[in-house]
Protein backbone atom coordinates (compact mmCIF):
# COMPACT_ATOMS: atom_id res chain seq x y z
CA UNK A 1 0.00 0.00 0.00
CA UNK A 2 2.23 2.82 -1.30
CA UNK A 3 -0.38 5.10 -2.80
CA UNK A 4 -0.26 8.68 -1.53
CA UNK A 5 -3.67 10.40 -1.58
CA UNK A 6 -3.89 13.33 -4.02
CA UNK A 7 -2.90 16.73 -2.67
CA UNK A 8 -5.61 18.88 -1.13
CA UNK A 9 -5.17 22.35 0.33
CA UNK A 10 -7.11 21.46 3.50
CA UNK A 11 -5.00 18.36 4.21
CA UNK A 12 -1.33 17.79 5.10
CA UNK A 13 0.85 17.82 1.96
CA UNK A 14 1.27 14.27 0.61
CA UNK A 15 -0.99 13.18 3.49
CA UNK A 16 1.94 13.80 5.84
CA UNK A 17 3.98 10.98 4.27
CA UNK A 18 7.60 12.03 3.58
CA UNK A 19 9.14 11.48 0.14
CA UNK A 20 11.28 8.57 1.36
CA UNK A 21 8.09 6.80 2.39
CA UNK A 22 9.48 5.49 5.68
CA UNK A 23 6.60 6.00 8.09
CA UNK A 24 4.92 3.76 10.65
CA UNK A 25 2.64 1.31 8.88
CA UNK A 26 -0.37 2.47 10.89
CA UNK A 27 0.06 6.04 9.62
CA UNK A 28 -0.08 4.99 5.98
CA UNK A 29 -3.21 3.03 6.83
CA UNK A 30 -4.63 6.08 8.58
CA UNK A 31 -4.16 8.21 5.44
CA UNK A 32 -5.97 5.63 3.32
CA UNK A 33 -8.66 5.15 5.92
CA UNK A 34 -9.32 8.88 6.12
CA UNK A 35 -10.09 8.94 2.39
CA UNK A 36 -12.52 6.07 2.90
CA UNK A 37 -14.17 7.90 5.83
CA UNK A 38 -14.75 11.02 3.73
CA UNK A 39 -16.40 8.98 0.99
CA UNK A 40 -18.67 7.11 3.40
CA UNK A 41 -20.32 10.24 4.79
CA UNK A 42 -21.50 11.30 8.23
CA UNK A 43 -23.16 8.66 10.39
CA UNK A 44 -22.10 5.70 8.25
CA UNK A 45 -20.86 2.68 10.16
CA UNK A 46 -17.27 1.70 9.41
CA UNK A 47 -16.73 -1.74 7.83
CA UNK A 48 -15.69 -4.48 10.23
CA UNK A 49 -12.18 -4.61 11.62
CA UNK A 50 -11.51 -7.87 9.79
CA UNK A 51 -12.71 -6.44 6.47
CA UNK A 52 -10.58 -3.31 6.81
CA UNK A 53 -7.48 -5.24 7.87
CA UNK A 54 -7.82 -7.40 4.77
CA UNK A 55 -8.51 -4.40 2.56
CA UNK A 56 -5.33 -2.60 3.67
CA UNK A 57 -3.27 -5.81 4.08
CA UNK A 58 -2.33 -5.05 7.68
CA UNK A 59 -2.77 -6.67 11.06
CA UNK A 60 -5.74 -5.80 13.24
CA UNK A 61 -3.37 -4.24 15.77
CA UNK A 62 -2.08 -1.83 13.11
CA UNK A 63 -5.60 -1.04 11.97
CA UNK A 64 -6.77 -0.35 15.52
CA UNK A 65 -4.02 2.23 15.99
CA UNK A 66 -5.05 4.04 12.81
CA UNK A 67 -8.70 4.00 13.84
CA UNK A 68 -7.87 5.20 17.37
CA UNK A 69 -6.05 8.26 16.02
CA UNK A 70 -9.00 9.15 13.80
CA UNK A 71 -11.28 8.84 16.84
CA UNK A 72 -9.03 11.19 18.83
CA UNK A 73 -9.08 13.68 15.93
CA UNK A 74 -12.88 13.59 15.79
CA UNK A 75 -13.12 11.95 12.36
CA UNK A 76 -14.64 8.76 13.77
CA UNK A 77 -16.78 8.07 16.82
CA UNK A 78 -17.11 4.81 18.75
CA UNK A 79 -20.47 3.78 20.15
CA UNK A 80 -20.42 1.03 22.73
CA UNK A 81 -22.11 -2.07 21.39
CA UNK A 82 -22.89 -0.47 18.01
CA UNK A 83 -19.56 -0.02 16.23
CA UNK A 84 -17.47 2.82 14.85
CA UNK A 85 -19.14 5.55 12.81
CA UNK A 86 -18.15 8.52 10.69
CA UNK A 87 -18.36 11.51 13.04
CA UNK A 88 -20.36 14.66 12.29
CA UNK A 89 -18.46 17.84 11.38
CA UNK A 90 -16.89 19.71 14.27
CA UNK A 91 -18.77 22.60 15.80
CA UNK A 92 -17.22 25.98 15.00
CA UNK A 93 -17.14 28.87 17.45
CA UNK A 94 -15.93 32.30 16.29
CA UNK A 95 -13.09 33.88 18.23
CA UNK A 96 -15.00 37.13 18.63
CA UNK A 97 -17.40 38.85 20.98
CA UNK A 98 -20.15 36.38 20.19
CA UNK A 99 -21.76 34.40 22.98
CA UNK A 100 -21.66 30.62 23.07
CA UNK A 101 -25.43 30.62 22.67
CA UNK A 102 -25.35 32.72 19.50
CA UNK A 103 -22.43 30.80 18.04
CA UNK A 104 -24.22 27.47 18.41
CA UNK A 105 -27.56 28.69 17.12
CA UNK A 106 -25.92 30.04 13.98
CA UNK A 107 -25.05 26.41 13.21
CA UNK A 108 -28.54 25.10 13.90
CA UNK A 109 -27.47 23.61 17.22
CA UNK A 110 -29.39 24.10 20.45
CA UNK A 111 -27.07 25.25 23.26
CA UNK A 112 -27.61 24.42 26.89
CA UNK A 113 -25.69 24.34 30.14
CA UNK A 114 -25.54 22.23 33.27
CA UNK A 115 -24.64 24.23 36.36
CA UNK A 116 -21.87 22.72 38.47
CA UNK A 117 -20.81 25.55 40.77
CA UNK A 118 -22.19 28.95 41.77
CA UNK A 119 -20.15 30.46 44.57
CA UNK A 120 -18.72 33.65 46.03
CA UNK A 121 -14.95 33.77 46.50
CA UNK A 122 -12.20 36.20 47.35
CA UNK A 123 -10.14 37.27 44.34
CA UNK A 124 -6.63 35.83 44.22
CA UNK A 125 -3.74 37.97 43.02
CA UNK A 126 -4.06 37.00 39.34
CA UNK A 127 -7.81 37.42 39.26
CA UNK A 128 -7.58 40.74 41.08
CA UNK A 129 -5.07 41.97 38.51
CA UNK A 130 -7.19 40.88 35.52
CA UNK A 131 -10.42 42.36 36.91
CA UNK A 132 -8.76 45.49 38.36
CA UNK A 133 -9.69 44.56 41.91
CA UNK A 134 -7.86 44.27 45.20
CA UNK A 135 -6.80 40.79 46.35
CA UNK A 136 -9.57 39.35 48.50
CA UNK A 137 -12.33 41.42 46.90
CA UNK A 138 -15.55 39.38 46.48
CA UNK A 139 -16.12 37.72 43.12
CA UNK A 140 -18.72 35.36 41.67
CA UNK A 141 -17.53 32.08 40.20
CA UNK A 142 -19.90 30.34 37.79
CA UNK A 143 -18.90 26.86 36.53
CA UNK A 144 -21.04 25.14 33.88
CA UNK A 145 -20.86 22.18 31.52
CA UNK A 146 -21.57 23.34 27.96
CA UNK A 147 -23.94 21.26 25.85
CA UNK A 148 -24.79 21.22 22.15
CA UNK A 149 -27.99 19.34 21.32
CA UNK A 150 -27.63 17.63 24.73
CA UNK A 151 -24.06 16.48 23.95
CA UNK A 152 -21.47 17.56 26.52
CA UNK A 153 -18.72 19.41 24.69
CA UNK A 154 -17.04 21.70 27.20
CA UNK A 155 -16.63 23.14 30.68
CA UNK A 156 -16.57 26.85 31.44
CA UNK A 157 -15.59 28.81 34.55
CA UNK A 158 -16.43 32.52 34.60
CA UNK A 159 -15.37 35.04 37.24
CA UNK A 160 -17.01 38.45 37.76
CA UNK A 161 -16.70 41.17 40.37
CA UNK A 162 -19.49 40.97 42.93
CA UNK A 163 -18.89 44.64 43.75
CA UNK A 164 -19.61 45.63 40.16
CA UNK A 165 -22.52 43.19 39.73
CA UNK A 166 -24.10 42.90 43.20
CA UNK A 167 -27.45 41.64 41.87
CA UNK A 168 -26.02 39.30 39.22
CA UNK A 169 -27.12 36.11 40.95
CA UNK A 170 -30.66 37.48 41.36
CA UNK A 171 -31.03 38.29 37.66
CA UNK A 172 -29.08 35.42 36.09
CA UNK A 173 -30.55 32.09 35.13
CA UNK A 174 -27.42 29.96 35.76
CA UNK A 175 -28.40 27.60 32.95
CA UNK A 176 -29.00 30.48 30.52
CA UNK A 177 -26.81 32.90 28.63
CA UNK A 178 -24.54 35.00 30.87
CA UNK A 179 -23.77 37.28 27.92
CA UNK A 180 -27.49 38.01 27.41
CA UNK A 181 -28.00 38.67 31.12
CA UNK A 182 -25.11 41.11 31.25
CA UNK A 183 -26.14 43.02 28.14
CA UNK A 184 -29.93 42.92 28.37
CA UNK A 185 -30.54 43.02 32.13
CA UNK A 186 -27.46 44.74 33.51
CA UNK A 187 -26.76 47.15 30.65
CA UNK A 188 -23.18 46.03 29.99
CA UNK A 189 -21.70 46.81 26.57
CA UNK A 190 -18.90 44.49 25.48
CA UNK A 191 -16.22 46.25 23.42
CA UNK A 192 -13.20 43.96 23.20
CA UNK A 193 -11.53 40.92 24.68
CA UNK A 194 -8.09 39.41 25.02
CA UNK A 195 -8.09 35.68 24.37
CA UNK A 196 -5.40 33.00 24.52
CA UNK A 197 -5.84 29.48 23.15
CA UNK A 198 -3.76 26.43 23.99
CA UNK A 199 -4.02 22.65 23.93
CA UNK A 200 -4.15 20.68 27.17
CA UNK A 201 -5.33 17.39 28.60
CA UNK A 202 -8.34 17.45 30.87
CA UNK A 203 -7.90 16.79 34.57
CA UNK A 204 -9.68 13.69 35.93
CA UNK A 205 -12.43 15.93 37.32
CA UNK A 206 -12.85 17.82 34.05
CA UNK A 207 -12.92 14.62 32.01
CA UNK A 208 -15.61 13.22 34.31
CA UNK A 209 -17.77 16.34 34.03
CA UNK A 210 -17.44 16.55 30.25
CA UNK A 211 -17.75 12.79 29.86
CA UNK A 212 -14.62 12.31 27.80
CA UNK A 213 -11.40 10.30 27.75
CA UNK A 214 -8.66 11.99 29.85
CA UNK A 215 -6.22 11.29 27.00
CA UNK A 216 -8.27 13.31 24.53
CA UNK A 217 -6.65 16.65 23.55
CA UNK A 218 -8.68 19.63 24.68
CA UNK A 219 -8.80 23.25 23.54
CA UNK A 220 -8.41 25.69 26.42
CA UNK A 221 -9.40 29.35 26.10
CA UNK A 222 -8.50 32.09 28.57
CA UNK A 223 -10.45 35.30 28.03
CA UNK A 224 -10.73 38.69 29.70
CA UNK A 225 -13.54 40.84 28.30
CA UNK A 226 -13.72 44.64 28.51
CA UNK A 227 -16.50 47.21 28.24
CA UNK A 228 -16.53 50.40 26.17
CA UNK A 229 -14.73 52.27 28.95
CA UNK A 230 -11.91 49.74 29.05
CA UNK A 231 -13.01 48.20 32.34
CA UNK A 232 -12.80 44.40 32.66
CA UNK A 233 -16.14 42.60 32.74
CA UNK A 234 -15.23 38.96 33.23
CA UNK A 235 -12.44 36.45 33.18
CA UNK A 236 -13.32 33.07 31.69
CA UNK A 237 -11.59 29.72 31.40
CA UNK A 238 -13.29 27.54 28.79
CA UNK A 239 -12.31 23.95 28.02
CA UNK A 240 -13.62 22.33 24.82
CA UNK A 241 -13.35 18.82 23.41
CA UNK A 242 -10.74 18.82 20.66
CA UNK A 243 -12.59 16.09 18.77
CA UNK A 244 -15.82 18.09 18.55
CA UNK A 245 -14.80 21.72 18.48
CA UNK A 246 -12.83 24.15 16.37
CA UNK A 247 -12.46 27.92 16.30
CA UNK A 248 -12.45 30.48 13.53
CA UNK A 249 -11.28 34.10 13.48
CA UNK A 250 -11.26 36.85 10.87
CA UNK A 251 -8.01 38.77 10.98
CA UNK A 252 -7.49 42.40 9.98
CA UNK A 253 -4.27 44.20 9.16
CA UNK A 254 -3.07 46.88 11.57
CA UNK A 255 -3.67 50.38 10.31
Amino acid sequence: MNRVPPHRADRPVRAGIPEHGRVPRYYAVKAELFDLVENLGEGTVLPSERELAERFSVSRVTLRQAVSELVLEGKLIRRQGSGTFVAPPKLVQPLSLVSYTEGMRRQGVEPNRTVITVEELGADDGLARDLMLEPGDPIVHLERVLLADDERIGLESTYLSLGRFPDLLEKLDPAGSLYACLTERLGVRFAEAEERVETVLATPREALLIGTNPALPMLLLHRVSYDVDGHPIERARSLYRGDRFSFVARLHADR
